[in-house]
């Protein structure tokens, strides 16, 4: 089996007091958290909410990393999603809990895009009525 990408979902809790509802200063840390694992940085969008709260994407050429903030909890949550072999998600995960001072950070790991080359039958593939109508939906809490 061969994966097209590396999704990581990072469950960001207890930052830093003020830090995620600095847009500037989020917006310089995911940004560096995508060349940190050696993307390329292709465009750059963030907006801030009012009264709080900040939603933002870094896209780069091996896809993207996105991250929405409640600093009223100091909590953030955030996606990297890298295809290719060159790009270390794993670099920009640990950069962002560095940097936003996550104290009860967690991470999961989803390979994306699993293909087999061998006619293998792949692990996760339901037909998509099957699929409507399955009791084998995961919730991971």
């Amino acid at each position: 089996m061969q994966a097209l990408g590396t999704h990581l979902l990072l469950e960001l809790r207890d930052c830093s007091d003020g830090i995620l509802q600095d847009l500037d200063r989020v917006r310089e840390i995911m940004v560096k958290a995508a060349r940190e694992a050696k993307a390329t940085v292709v465009e750059v969008a963030f907006h801030e909410f009012n009264p709080f709260g900040i939603s933002g994407m870094v896209i780069i050429a091996e896809s993207h990393l996105s991250i929405h903030t409640w600093p009223e909890y100091n909590y953030a949550a955030v996606d990297i999603f890298t295809c290719g072999d060159l790009i270390i998600p794993q670099e920009a995960a640990n950069y962002l809990i560095r940097e936003f001072g996550a104290k009860s950070p967690s991470m999961v790991e989803m390979k994306r895009g699993m293909l087999s080359f061998d006619g293998a039958k792949l692990p996760h593939k339901v037909e998509t009525e099957e699929y409507a109508q399955s009791q084998k939906l995961q919730v991971v809490h």
